[in-house]
């Protein structure tokens, strides 16, 4: 027994070890499911962010039409990388919609006038409560969504031009 009690220590860290190797070579899922594809959008009414864009309502995103719900705050630098994508994405005829998240009119005024503007309606999240009931964790942060008002696809981070031909693919099988 006692012989035991000595190599007990040594067969601990061997299985230790074996524990933090096997972790090392599994393969890791980078990609974050959203638990909220398939559900309709959280019930909101938003103010108007910018000065020359009207207010966003969830009841206005249940047209018919897929769209695009953009997250982004003028503050924001990977969503001043993402505009060009967005007025490609305006160009080719795909209706965006915006959230501003904790942001000034003034200052999303500016955003836009210096990287162009994109966007039908933008609503201003000051608190950030819309967002986290979307369950996004972060700007920038697009949203497919379908013609009856639900969440189709959660596009995490800035849309870069080689994202564009998937999104338009993911706004084709919304409709």
């Amino acid at each position: 027994m006692r012989k035991l009690l000595i190599w007990l220590p040594l067969g601990l860290f061997l299985g230790f070890i074996a524990l933090f190797a096997s972790g090392l070579f599994q393969p890791d899922d980078r990609v974050i499911h959203s638990r909220l594809i398939g559900q309709p959008l959280p019930a909101f009414t938003l103010p108007a962010a910018a000065s020359d864009r009207p207010p966003l309502a969830s009841a206005q995103m249940a047209t018919g039409q897929p769209r695009l719900l953009n997250i982004f705050a003028s503050w924001c630098v990977p969503c001043a990388a993402e505009a060009p994508q967005l007025l490609a994405l305006k160009q080719a005829g795909v209706p965006i919609d915006a959230i501003a998240i904790r942001d000034a009119r003034p200052d999303v005024d500016a955003f836009l006038a210096r990287y162009g503007n994109p966007y039908a309606r933008i609503g201003l999240d000051a608190r950030s409560a819309v967002q986290i009931a979307l369950g996004s964790s972060g700007v920038p942060e697009t949203f497919v969504i379908d013609g009856k008002g639900r969440i189709a696809y959660q596009h995490i981070g800035d849309i870069r031009a080689d994202d564009v031909p998937m999104i338009l693919e993911k706004l084709r099988a919304a409709q």
